[in-house]
């Protein structure tokens, strides 16, 4: 929106050209989505608290959890999604397609996770809507955006899987696009929902992660930076660094509220939605493996519960004390900010390792 305001008011005075800068749009989207974010905490906190709406815990959880997150409020991932969508259409260029394929996959998402929650909470359960049932509907929208990606792909590179540190090489996917695609958003979106276990223990990563999404897209989205470090170019995605940087902020305004003592949880309305956005951004910038590598945590905790879950039905036995992975630790007796630091650290390492393919190739 501002975007083109003040294109129109370039006429009248040309100090206002400076707002087409990439750079600085970056700036103002993660301000103005931590100011939004800030902002509307306490209201919708408030309101969260006052329709009592309270996260529900599971039975077999670890005993801290049902002493002292029980009177927590849930849902608190509308004021990411809100804070994210407003700043987004205030600073990017609104016409760029990139921009709705990300709004309507964290909107949708969000709906999902929203339905979700509000289930667990009508029948007082930590289930919520059928795991089928929530995979259809993740896969109906994956699917969606996935398509259109697919039939309007211009260049061999939209529809390639690139490999992290090789120099000029990347795997033509073709249809194949399709479903490997749907895998990585929906397995993204489920794998951070199964890691907003702890307070604070998702939002950092995906802050992390997001951030890293800022450069890689204003690189990839540059012609002659691109070329200079050897990785593939791609028109119209430097907008993407818009929506990511949003993420940076709303996700800082949201971790004030969120890191321990939680005040308010994203909950599944926040997890499923940061998940399929951060998987798409990925998708749209070819870099499903970076991504990998940088959402290794995501990655530890699905596959903790995969095992865990694969092992006892074939040998009625538990590899963990319990899954997602951080409540094993939990169990072992960790104390919760430890574990969370700790996550938070080695996501960390994971994004630097994933920077440096920028460079060696």
């Amino acid at each position: 929106m501002f975007y083109y305001l003040f294109d129109y008011l370039t006429q009248f005075y040309l100090g206002f050209d400076v707002f087409h800068y990439l750079t600085l749009r970056i700036i103002l989207a993660a301000l103005t989505a931590l100011f939004i974010s800030l902002v509307s905490g306490p209201i919708i906190i408030n309101f969260l608290k006052n329709n009592k709406l309270y996260q529900s815990i599971r039975d077999d959880g670890p005993e801290s959890h049902i002493e002292d997150k029980a009177d927590t409020p849930t849902m608190g991932g509308t004021i990411i999604i809100l804070s994210v969508i407003i700043s987004t259409f205030l600073w990017a260029d609104i016409l760029n397609k990139s921009i709705w394929i990300l709004s309507f996959i964290m909107i949708s998402f969000g709906l999902i996770g929203f339905y979700d929650d509000y289930q667990k909470l009508l029948y007082s359960s930590s289930d919520g809507i059928k795991g089928k049932t929530k995979f259809i509907l993740q896969t109906v929208v994956s699917g969606i955006v996935v398509i259109y990606i697919y039939n309007t792909a211009v260049h061999v590179i939209d529809l390639s899987l690139t490999l992290p540190f090789l120099k000029n090489f990347s795997l033509y996917l073709g249809i194949f696009f399709i479903p490997w695609s749907i895998f990585v958003i929906v397995g993204s979106s489920n794998a951070v929902n199964l890691t907003d276990g702890l307070d604070g223990l998702a939002i950092l990563p995906c802050i992390l992660i997001a951030a890293a999404f800022v450069l890689f897209s204003y690189v990839q989205g540059n012609f002659n930076i691109a070329n200079y470090l050897l990785i593939p170019y791609l028109p119209d995605v430097s907008e993407i660094a818009i929506f990511s940087s949003a993420i940076v902020g709303s996700g800082l305004g949201f971790l004030w509220y969120n890191s321990y003592p939680a005040d308010v949880f994203m909950g599944d309305t926040g997890s499923l939605s940061l998940g399929a956005v951060l998987a798409t951004i990925a998708v749209l910038l070819r870099l499903e493996i970076i991504y990998a590598i940088m959402g290794g945590v995501f990655v530890m905790e699905a596959l903790s519960v995969i095992i865990q879950v694969l092992y006892y039905k074939a040998y009625k036995q538990r590899i963990f004390l319990m899954a997602p992975i951080h409540h094993h630790y939990e169990k072992k007796g960790l104390k919760e900010p430890k574990i969370i630091v700790r996550f938070w650290i080695i996501t960390f390492i994971f994004v630097l390792i994933a920077l440096s393919s920028l460079k060696i190739r």
